[in-house]
């Protein structure tokens, strides 16, 4: 007897500025059964983040983008919802992206552009599976 499919249950906040990705991953990711919220708006991507009222398991955000770039998102996000996952996105190679304020603990998953659905799909089960610090550090305070 085979053993029966198990689908994702959790809810995935997606954000980036280009819409041919940000409707790829949706569609992808709503495929394989995860409930997906989606904007191109980092300002809109908090607006869910506070009045959402299911759990948002995992932010999956592009870093660099107009407005406000995935890290200071991902800073403000992790505020809101402490216990939720962040997997980043970008065309950048890791090492680049410290730049655009984020840091990823070795073995963080990581989703390189461009990526495949196949790629999209284990890399987002890793993100959600992946455990959480301790301790995450908090942002330092804004400089004025």
């Amino acid at each position: 007897m085979a053993a029966p499919t198990i689908y994702p249950t959790e809810t995935i906040l997606v954000v980036d500025d280009e819409p041919e990705v940000l409707s790829l991953v949706e569609d992808t990711l709503r495929g394989l059964g995860y409930t997906i919220l989606s904007t191109g708006d980092p300002q809109a991507a908090l607006r869910f983040s506070r009045t959402h009222p299911e759990p948002i398991h995992m932010l999956l955000t592009d870093i660099v983008m107009p407005i406000m770039g995935g890290g200071a998102l991902s800073e403000e996000f992790r505020i809101l919802r402490p216990g939720a996952k962040v997997l980043f996105m970008s065309a950048y190679e890791i090492e680049t992206v410290e730049a655009y304020r984020v840091r990823l603990a070795p073995g963080e998953p990581f989703l390189h552009k461009p990526f495949t659905l196949a790629g999209l799909e284990q890399t987002a089960r890793a993100a959600v599976l992946y455990p959480l610090p301790v301790s995450w550090p908090r942002p330092s305070p804004r400089r004025e």
